[in-house]
């Protein structure tokens, strides 16, 4: 066992934590093609819908 985790000051066993900003730089370009293929198809849905019920 770890003797840092059983120190009186980590009752519970907690994990130690983790460095943050070691990532680097955020990349979002995923996500904004995910966010425009689903406003395309919720509008593409909207037309369909809207085509469909209006006869």
């Amino acid at each position: 066992m770890d003797p840092a985790r059983d120190s009186p000051n980590n009752p519970m066993n907690h994990p130690d934590e983790q460095p943050c900003g070691t990532d680097g730089p955020p990349r979002f370009g995923r996500l904004l093609i995910v966010l425009a293929i689903a406003v395309i198809l919720a509008a593409l849905m909207s037309f369909i819908s809207e085509a469909y019920f209006s006869r």
